[in-house]
């Protein structure tokens, strides 16, 4: 597990450089801001989470997958790791930011200029939350 990525991960590199791409500049891992979110809109006061479907656990989706061993051990794990981000959502939506989460299945080649096309949209409106799950998923 040391070699899991914390952050910079190739979704969240992609979705940065799409963005970027479209003109939008952010910050990187806020360090003041509860749980040092992905991607920081300090202007439109957004905040982009990038989770991983394995750990976040992405309901119903291919890539939440439990490993067979240990099974007691992962659930116990997952399962502070999901009260963490709904802790974390909490305490940024109090604070003021609008929150957007974007799953990892959600940023295949084919989808991730759909995606950030819809982020973008949600970074310049007014709306306070958004998920953005893989579009291929009903």
């Amino acid at each position: 597990m040391s070699r899991v990525r914390g952050q910079d991960t190739k979704p969240e590199m992609a979705l940065r450089k799409s963005l970027h791409a479209r003109g939008l500049r952010y910050r990187t891992h806020a360090r003041e801001l509860p749980g040092k979110p992905d991607l920081v809109f300090p202007r439109f006061r957004a905040i982009v989470l990038v989770h991983g479907c394995f750990w976040h656990r992405h309901l119903s989706c291919r890539l939440a997958t439990t490993p067979a061993s240990n099974v007691e051990f992962w659930q116990k794990k997952f399962q502070r790791t999901v009260q963490r981000d709904k802790s974390v959502q909490i305490k940024l939506l109090e604070s003021g930011w609008r929150v957007a989460t974007v799953w990892e299945c959600a940023l295949g080649q084919c989808d991730l200029p759909l995606v950030s096309s819809q982020l973008e949209q949600w970074i310049r409106s007014e709306e306070r939350q958004k998920e953005i799950p893989d579009p291929g998923v009903p």
